[in-house]
């Protein structure tokens, strides 16, 4: 049965190749910048994924010990807490060492410092997203561009006498270009919406659980 079935996959692998070969190849030059842009949005899409999981902002334990941290304080177990926080192994991690490093001050001087500390982890948690606004504006650009070129040789074609081929090579890489702008751009904006929602998410319960590590850590005249 495999013998039987190997050849006709094998088959039907290589016809779809050539099938999306011959479709990307109708769309002239202008395929190799979408082509590029195209590689720079999944690109952006996969660092992404990758920078913005829980381990690398908020991992589930460290936060679980950040928010009990003033248990921790009372029964004198904070110290594999702080050990944690100076190993920087996350967002989470870094701000709170930056409010370790200043306990014992009061509120206003230990928040000072975390804001300042958090505008660059805010923009490390926003990098990537210029490359995915740019590809967003490209694609669609590059896919008119194309579809300009097409009409080009259309008029091209009906300036000689109505060569039909150079007319049907003009509409086929005018329509291909703008498919291939589009079908790019689509996923992206879906990404970038999903990557903007999700660092806003991120931030608001870093903000949540750096407030009440504040509280815990300020000097005890100054708490309201």
């Amino acid at each position: 049965m495999n013998e039987l079935l190997n050849p006709i996959l094998s088959m039907t692998h290589s016809l779809g190749i050539n099938l999306v070969w011959e479709f990307l190849s109708k769309g002239g030059v202008f395929m190799i910048p979408l082509g590029l842009t195209s590689v720079a949005g999944m690109m952006a899409i996969l660092f992404k994924f990758l920078s913005l999981t829980n381990r690398r902002v908020i991992p589930t334990s460290l936060a679980r010990d950040v928010a009990h941290f003033p248990e921790l304080l009372a029964a004198h177990r904070e110290q594999p807490v702080i050990k944690e926080f100076e190993n920087g192994a996350s967002a989470l991690a870094r701000l709170s060492a930056v409010v370790i490093k200043h306990r014992g001050k009061p509120r206003s001087e230990i928040t000072h410092a975390v804001e300042s500390a958090a505008r660059e982890e805010t923009i490390h948690l926003h990098a990537g997203i210029a490359v995915l606004d740019t590809v967003i504006t490209i694609a669609p650009l590059l896919g008119l561009l194309g579809t300009a070129s097409g009409l080009v040789r259309i008029f091209q074609g009906l300036g000689d006498n109505s060569d039909h081929l150079a007319i049907a090579r003009g509409i086929a890489e005018a329509l291909t270009t703008t498919i291939v702008g589009l079908a790019i751009a689509v996923p992206c904006v879906i990404a970038h919406g999903f990557f903007v929602r999700r660092i806003e998410m991120l931030t608001a319960r870093l903000e949540s659980l750096l407030t009440n590590l504040a509280s815990a850590c300020e000097t005890p005249n100054h708490q309201p």
